[in-house]
């Protein structure tokens, strides 16, 4: 099919057109990538949640319940699940698509669960892409819900507008919360099974986190400094325009108890992100995030086909490496240099 009516038909809705073109950009076909740079000015319009959290906290069930709560207000979703992947296949194992058989033929929800294939961060490399895809299909909100890799799982703080960070009662000590990485780029918290013991005391672990945070005021933007690491993208003082405490939602997913809450919370925060401009400031964050991961696949792509042009091999080179005959730094400095030229 030609490109023009692969945008044509995504930009319509199509649901095959689009399973297809997220299929073969999980693949990294390169005819897919045209597809999606054909259909990159028809996106920006989506609102992008990240549902991230340790493992069995309860995020996919969460998930499920957002989905029902945003259709009943009339808005489309797309879901992108990042799920392990299977050692035997290679693909996504689909317990999210399990919990969300309510959905299954709602045809104002769709659902793509996607293998991390060894990505670490708890997304997938094509996660974004995907994002892109939904977006361009004209879905209002889009969900992204990762992996589950425990504390330092930051990379959805890159990719959506409001991050949701989910914790559980019983998973750690009293200063698990301060010590995970992956708190600090919470925009709302949900204490999820808040029907559990300790529940109360979860709560009181966090806010005590976000005090301590406040207290220190020093929260800098999200972006990327010179050596491409993330920086935050709102800050801690209390002072500050862009300053937002992130809320403390309670929620039980089974039971759909505090789940209209949280919409509320996420709500709230986007108004927050539009009165103060963060919205555009995490937008052109996202941008700069994305335009780098292209330029590095370029530039790698690039470098290894000139290795192959001037006949060399690359299992050759690492086992030169790895048998001390070769120095990597030097022959990357070398390969480096003859790309400039």
């Amino acid at each position: 099919m030609s490109a023009n009516g692969v945008v044509e038909r995504v930009a319509a809705g199509d649901v095959r057109a689009a399973a297809r073109l997220m299929r073969d950009l999980d693949d990294g076909l390169p005819a897919a990538r045209r597809h999606l740079q054909a259909l990159f000015p028809r996106t920006g319009r989506a609102y992008v949640v990240g549902l991230t959290g340790a493992p069995g906290a309860g995020k996919s069930s969460l998930t499920d319940r957002l989905i029902a709560h945003y259709r009943k207000a009339g808005l489309t979703v797309g879901v992108v699940a990042v799920d392990p992947t299977s050692p035997f296949s290679g693909g996504a194992i689909l317990g999210d698509r399990i919990r969300m058989q309510d959905h299954a033929l709602d045809e104002g929800v769709f659902i793509r669960s996607m293998a991390t294939r060894g990505n670490l961060g708890g997304l997938s490399r094509g996660t974004a892409e995907v994002v892109q895809v939904m977006d361009a299909m004209g879905k209002d909100v889009v969900i992204v819900e990762t992996v589950g890799v425990g504390q330092d799982e930051i990379e959805v703080a890159q990719l959506a507008h409001t991050v949701v960070v989910v914790s559980v009662p019983g998973l750690g000590d009293d200063v698990q919360a301060i010590k995970a990485g992956v708190l600090e780029i919470a925009d709302v918290f949900a204490v999820n099974k808040a029907d559990r013991e300790g529940a109360d005391r979860t709560v009181r672990d966090l806010a005590t986190m976000l005090e301590l945070r406040k207290s220190a005021a020093t929260r800098e933007v999200l972006e990327h400094d010179d050596l491409h690491r993330i920086r935050r993208t709102s800050s801690t003082d209390p002072h500050d325009q862009g300053f937002w405490e992130p809320p403390i939602v309670k929620t039980v997913a089974v039971r759909d108890e505090g789940v209209g809450e949280l919409v509320e919370a996420i709500a709230r925060h986007r108004r927050h992100l539009d009165d103060t401009g963060e919205r555009r400031t995490r937008d052109v964050a996202r941008a700069r995030a994305g335009f780098l991961a292209l330029l590095r696949e370029q530039l790698l792509a690039g470098a290894l086909a000139r290795l192959g042009a001037e006949g060399s091999h690359l299992d050759a080179i690492a086992a030169r490496i790895a048998a001390r005959e070769a120095d990597p730094y030097a022959l990357a400095e070398e390969l480096a240099a003859r790309l400039r030229r």
